[in-house]
């Protein structure tokens, strides 16, 4: 099992995404949490509630940042005033990462609000991680790039999205979020063998992974994070964390949100196999038959 280079943070087990129904619960009980998630743009302002919530959540727990509006993949230059705000940020919760989508959203300054497939070509390669190489370097923090679930392809495509997502990580020398869901959700939409995805990525550069629930449509499955994570998925994270390793496990619920111990319990279905990855490690044997 390859040295991970972007995941050297051994405290970042199980997180779950800071959200605020459960605001109350979390400062009141004070429940045992490895480390919640943020969504940078909820918190990118001057002052106000969610800034005074978040510092009491940082008196007691790790924090890292998840963005969904840098836009790493549209044609045009990276906002300068979202980069300023951002950093600002970074430097209030002390991430350790970054973390955003490898997507489009923006065109002459207008902004559609929702993460876009790219079109998987070698000039979008070079687009793309030319702006990553920027906000890293901008950001003065490492970044870790999410595979989008898609629902639409382009026709000029050409090479594969784990051959994109590969390509564009090595030339923007960063990490991946690797979402095992949106795998799943893009691979029954688009046909493909999700299996092939995970043993293609560069395992080395998986510094996150995050799983959830979806919905399924008669036509689609759509990625709602307002589901348990099923069966399928699971077994989609064991074969991610056998090439990765121990890796920061993120658990997203973000619609019809249930009670946060319901969250939690979910959330702590990935300990399971955390620990089986250990064990196989020092077994010298795979997580599958650990697990078995």
């Amino acid at each position: 099992m390859p040295a991970n280079r972007f995941n050297g943070h051994t405290e970042y087990g199980i997180g779950i995404g800071l959200r605020i129904p459960h605001y109350q619960h979390i400062l009141e009980k004070k429940p045992v949490v490895d480390w919640f998630e943020i969504i940078s743009e909820n918190y990118m302002i001057d002052g106000g509630r969610p800034l005074a919530i978040l510092d009491n959540i940082l008196e007691q727990y790790n924090v890292v940042q998840h963005g969904v509006s840098l836009y790493l993949g549209s044609a045009q230059p990276l906002n300068p005033e979202h980069m300023r705000r951002l950093k600002q940020l970074t430097r209030r919760t002390g991430t350790p990462w970054l973390t955003d989508h490898l997507a489009w959203g923006s065109v002459d300054g207008r902004y559609t609000h929702d993460l876009l497939p790219m079109p998987y070509t070698w000039e979008a390669a070079g687009r793309a991680a030319e702006n990553i190489r920027h906000a890293q370097d901008f950001l003065e923090l490492p970044l870790a790039i999410e595979n989008v679930s898609s629902y639409a392809e382009f026709h000029d495509s050409e090479m594969t999205e784990w051959e994109f997502l590969s390509e564009v990580v090595e030339r923007a020398d960063c990490g991946i979020l690797l979402d095992v869901n949106n795998i799943y959700v893009s691979s029954i939409n688009h046909q493909f063998d999700p299996r092939e995805y995970l043993d293609f990525i560069p395992a080395d550069r998986v510094a996150q992974i995050h799983i959830a629930g979806h919905s399924r449509y008669e036509r689609f499955i759509l990625d709602t994070h307002d589901h348990p994570v099923i069966d399928p998925v699971w077994e989609l994270y064991e074969r991610a964390l056998g090439r990765t390793g121990p890796t920061a496990t993120l658990l997203e619920w973000d619609d019809r949100i249930p009670p946060f111990d319901e969250v939690h319990r979910e959330a702590l279905k990935a300990r399971r196999y955390l620990d089986a990855v250990v064990a196989a490690s020092a077994a010298g044997a795979n997580v599958a038959e650990v697990m078995a």
